[in-house]
């Protein structure tokens, strides 16, 4: 007798599992996301890219940015970065689906810098990026991570 009532408790410890895997993430948690600072290598030199917390309005999350280019500091520059990023697309990416992305940049002179690539889910609220970065005819490729700063659990 006492098996049956266990076996109806197992089971619905397992539906709820399951419905909570579907609702991860839910794209309304994405309100802001760091993503750690990252070095690529350029010929005889490197840049370092380090940027603020991405804040969400819409589908677009905004940051500033600092890109420090060694040894030719004087192509150092900074400006802001804007990405495309759907609710569609960050409930995708809350499945372990990668999502692909595109965005803009200007920097402190309001020159365009055009900025794709991808992002893919390690785990919740975090995972890896790369980022496609076109400078004057070259692109810069940057692999990183990122952290969405408020899961709610």
């Amino acid at each position: 007798m006492m098996r049956f009532p266990r076996l109806c408790f197992l089971l619905l410890l397992g539906a709820v599992a399951a419905l909570r895997a579907d609702q991860a993430m839910p794209a309304g948690e994405w309100d802001s996301v760091t993503i750690e600072p990252v070095k690529t290598s350029i010929y005889i030199g490197s840049v370092t890219l380090s940027t603020s917390e991405f804040r969400r309005s819409g589908d677009e999350f905004t940051a500033t940015y600092e890109a420090k280019v060694w040894p030719w500091f004087w192509w150092n520059e900074s400006g802001h970065i804007t990405i495309q990023l759907p609710a569609a697309d960050l409930a995708r990416l809350a499945r372990s689906e990668r999502v692909e992305f595109k965005g803009e940049a200007f920097n402190q002179k309001n020159h365009p810098r055009h900025v794709s690539g991808h992002a893919d889910r390690t785990r919740e609220g975090a995972g890896k990026i790369k980022v496609r970065i076109a400078v004057d005819g070259t692109e810069l490729i940057f692999n990183s991570t990122y952290r969405v700063n408020n899961v709610f659990r």
